[in-house]
């Protein structure tokens, strides 16, 4: 944890951040009241000015870099360098046990920059009973609020504690943008490469943060190049897998609107049973569907109806669980990342390799009483705790963190800042079964 600063120091910083934040224009003047009823969520979009408009093919392809809603961050003000090598002034924290071997502590923190608030799950999945797995929703192509997908049957018993996870195409599909694997539903998305850095679970129950790309080959035709399973959008050039975990075809939409050069193929029971050039929509997934585009659709055509098709798909390692973020902040206790000027509400995972704990942090942002923080305070926040390696999950208004209370219900511990629970694609769901 951070020194603190004696109180009368730690004013000075708060009136001078008062005033240099307010020099940068940073929004917002009240702390609106947060809902934990799934009723209150947004749609998919995730956004209280609208449904936005269909997302451009460059943002389908590349992703976003700080958060799923794509709003500007703050900027974080310019601090007088007598100030600038101060530590933060901190309140003392406050610690709660949600389960053996999962704790809960929070505080908040306030430097030359601005207030912040941190909310940090410590669990250990060395403790008996013990586990963390992937939550999403039913379909990979759908979304809801965390404590919908924490509750759901298919989520499993036990549950006391979760957090947000994967960056989402939030303006469309609602897919995850990453790798997503659930202990017992198996492989449900991934890419091949572009957004494969995950948190995950080996086989012998650790945790590791590294990459995780997918895995996939056609037996029959082992030049097919496989990019995709269950995405947003299908690699340009290549060839992606749709499941009935997707749900109904999304026609266009996976090829980010490339109609030409686009193919699909429907292989069902080990066998080619359809073949198009055209792409349908809204057509339930029987089988398993490839999707071509350019070189990958021109692969697929060479496919006649009738002919052996074996396709299987894994990730690389056989982890157990994983799921991805967008960046490693952390890289054997080295910060990995440079962004120090846009700040967020922020949610990064951990893992402290000398303990084998799980640092579960979470970052309001967006208030005038929590900034929330740049990439690399973010990063240099994780090796404080003790985190040796440190992803970050996606931010803005998805960052939300959840633990039983003592009623035996989910509960919202940090403040989202949308002002509502928005629905998001997938999580981080911590269990404790004795």
């Amino acid at each position: 944890m951070r020194a603190r600063l004696p109180l009368t120091a730690g004013a000075l910083v708060c009136a001078l951040t008062l005033l240099t934040t307010g020099a940068t224009g940073a929004p917002g003047t009240s702390t609106p009241s947060i809902s934990a009823s799934p009723s209150a969520a947004t749609s998919k979009t995730g956004t209280s000015g609208g449904t936005p408009s269909r997302r451009p093919d460059l943002r389908a392809e590349r992703g976003p870099q700080h958060t799923s809603d794509g709003q500007p961050g703050w900027r974080a003000p310019v601090v007088p360098r007598l100030l600038a090598g101060l530590p933060p002034s901190r309140t003392d924290p406050t610690r709660s046990v949600v389960a053996p071997g999962v704790t809960l502590t929070r505080w908040d923190e306030a430097d030359a920059r601005g207030p912040q608030r941190f909310s940090l799950l410590t669990v250990d999945p060395s403790v008996p009973g013990v586990s963390l797995d992937y939550a999403g929703a039913r379909r990979v192509s759908g979304t809801a609020t965390l404590p919908t997908l924490l509750s759901a049957a298919y989520s499993g018993p036990g549950t006391v504690a979760g957090v947000n996870g994967d960056f989402f195409d939030i303006g469309d599909t609602g897919a995850p943008l990453g790798t997503g694997r659930d202990v017992e539903r198996g492989v449900l998305h991934g890419r091949a490469s572009g957004w494969t850095s995950s948190f995950s679970i080996d086989k012998q129950g650790r945790p590791d943060i590294g990459e995780v790309p997918l895995r996939a080959s056609v037996k029959q035709r082992p030049g097919m190049r496989i990019t995709n399973l269950n995405s947003p959008f299908v690699e340009p050039g290549g060839i992606g897998i749709y499941t009935a975990a997707w749900g109904t075809t999304s026609g266009y939409r996976v090829t980010s609107g490339q109609r030409k050069q686009v193919r699909m193929v429907l292989v069902r029971g080990g066998k080619v049973v359809r073949t198009r050039a055209r792409l349908t929509s809204g057509t339930k997934i029987n089988g398993v569907l490839l999707v071509g585009r350019g070189p990958g659709a021109k692969a697929l055509a060479q496919l006649r109806k009738g002919a052996r098709l074996d396709v299987k798909w894994w990730l690389q390692g056989g982890p157990r669980m994983a799921i991805s973020g967008n960046k490693v902040l952390v890289r054997d206790g080295v910060v990995e990342v440079v962004d120090d000027r846009v700040m967020h509400p922020r949610t990064a995972i951990g893992v402290d390799r000398d303990t084998g704990e799980v640092l579960v942090l979470v970052v309001d942002g967006r208030k005038t009483w929590s900034r929330g923080a740049t990439m690399v305070e973010l990063a240099a926040t994780m090796i404080d705790l003790g985190a040796d390696e440190a992803l970050n999950l996606d931010g803005g208004g998805s960052t939300t963190m959840l633990t039983r209370g003592g009623d035996g219900r989910l509960g919202v511990v940090n403040t989202p800042s949308d002002g509502h629970l928005r629905q998001v694609a997938n999580g981080i769901q911590v269990r404790y079964r004795p």
